[in-house]
């Protein structure tokens, strides 16, 4: 109930008008200032409701070591929300447990796979990432990151594609992963001959994943990646959104990209839901 429209779920209570009707909500926690625990958990006793919480604890399906695989999922207020079932705001740093001691070294030896990642702008940054897979980790080895406003020269979407061409150093790249919404940018890689795939763009879960794919080694940035490096130490919570989770719009180009690459290769490939929360289910 927590992820739909207040307006459908009114009208849905409107509906039920026969008599001895009974209304049950599954969800899970979200923010405290999310309309659906102002009006319903907060009044809980006023509308003659009953609240239930139930825990991974509580689910005899899942073995114990599942439901730690589960608790490091993830971090910060989700850990909060979706293991502890704390209706909590998201607040700082999204990536707060991340730091130097997480950078490691670009491994010796060809890689197995190779792959890059793009966040496309014009006026804004463009971030791009080379991914190099060793064994079962893929790890960002390299970076491009040009700041137009900075330079105070916009490049064409040809001159993007040379730099990603130099990137790439005539490795032999799988796929570009990008933005969907970069249309013309995608359509120039093609003509190059790229094979290029249009990333999952759901924000808040592809943090998820890229949390969880981060703390578990199944991602490591590499020493060189310094933009990306500076941008985990500053990219924060909007903490003026309200009653939605919401990222603020800076420090975020290298972000997306990373969490394009995660969202549409790593965890696909690990075989993990994109959506984290329905691993964890809370009844009200």
């Amino acid at each position: 109930v927590a992820l739909m429209p207040r307006s459908f779920v009114e009208q849905a209570c409107a509906r039920c008008s026969v008599t001895g009707a009974k209304f049950w909500f599954s969800c899970n926690p979200a923010g405290p200032g999310h309309w659906f625990y102002r009006e319903w958990i907060c009044k809980a006793q006023a509308r003659n409701a009953l609240h239930l919480r139930f825990f991974m604890e509580d689910n005899p399906t899942l073995s114990q070591e599942t439901r730690q695989r589960y608790e490091r999922a993830f971090q910060g207020a989700f850990y909060r929300r979706f293991v502890l079932g704390e209706w909590t705001a998201a607040e700082g740093l999204v990536y707060d447990f991340f730091d130097e001691s997480l950078v490691r070294p670009v491994p010796a030896g060809p890689a197995e796979r190779w792959m890059i990642s793009c966040d496309y702008g014009t006026v804004n940054p463009t971030s791009m990432g080379l991914w190099g897979k060793y064994g079962e980790v893929w790890y960002r080895v390299k970076e491009y990151y040009y700041d137009a406003r900075q330079v105070r020269r916009q490049q064409t979407d040809q001159e993007y594609a040379q730099r990603l061409a130099e990137l790439a150093g005539g490795r032999e790249i799988e796929a570009v992963v990008a933005d969907p919404s970069a249309a013309s940018f995608l359509e120039t890689l093609r003509r190059e001959g790229w094979n290029v795939r249009k990333a999952n763009n759901e924000v808040l879960s592809g943090i998820r994943l890229t949390a969880d794919a981060l703390k578990e080694g199944k991602i490591v940035i590499c020493a060189p990646c310094g933009d990306a490096i500076r941008e985990f130490g500053s990219y924060c919570w909007d903490l003026s959104a309200g009653d939605r989770d919401k990222v603020k719009k800076e420090f975020d180009h290298a972000m997306d990209e990373i969490r394009y690459f995660v969202a549409t290769v790593v965890a696909p490939e690990a075989g993990e839901d994109f959506f984290f929360a329905g691993y964890v289910e809370r009844r009200v």
